[in-house]
């Protein structure tokens, strides 16, 4: 799935991780590390290691706080660039009809919507199945 993503977005120079990231950047304007770890529900040392990438791309920056001990965090000019050409991949990606990499392997129906309404489509099908009572067979002599 997350590979479906990649090659959405790999003509902007970002990973599906890092789209995340910059759009809640972007959102939230100047924000910290803590803020940044709510928004995205993640833990702050899987969001560090993402963002020291995104900074070695210099597409985020960290900057110094009044206090010393939040890491705050905006995107640079070039991290809105990289964003918008992403936002843009994204939504032709998203129109209905528009073929996808991958979508032979994953049903025919996949080509049809967006790639998000695939993912939650295969997530509730995931619990779907996850979910069925499947009913006990009887023993041979039993009742």
């Amino acid at each position: 799935m997350t590979q479906l993503y990649d090659d959405i977005l790999r003509p902007s120079g970002l990973r599906v991780t890092q789209f995340s990231i910059l759009g809640a950047i972007a959102r939230l304007g100047d924000t910290n590390l803590r803020q940044l770890a709510h928004t995205l529900a993640i833990d702050q040392t899987t969001l560090t290691r993402s963002l020291k990438l995104l900074e070695r791309n210099v597409q985020s920056t960290v900057f110094p706080h009044p206090d010393g001990r939040i890491k705050a965090m905006t995107l640079t000019s070039k991290g809105r660039k990289a964003l918008e050409a992403a936002r843009r991949l994204w939504a032709r990606a998203s129109r209905p009809g528009t073929p996808r990499a991958g979508h032979d392997r994953v049903g025919g129906g996949a080509a049809a919507a967006g790639p998000l309404a695939w993912g939650r489509r295969q997530e509730a099908r995931r619990i779907r199945s996850q979910s069925r009572v499947r009913p006990r067979r009887a023993r041979r002599g039993s009742l």
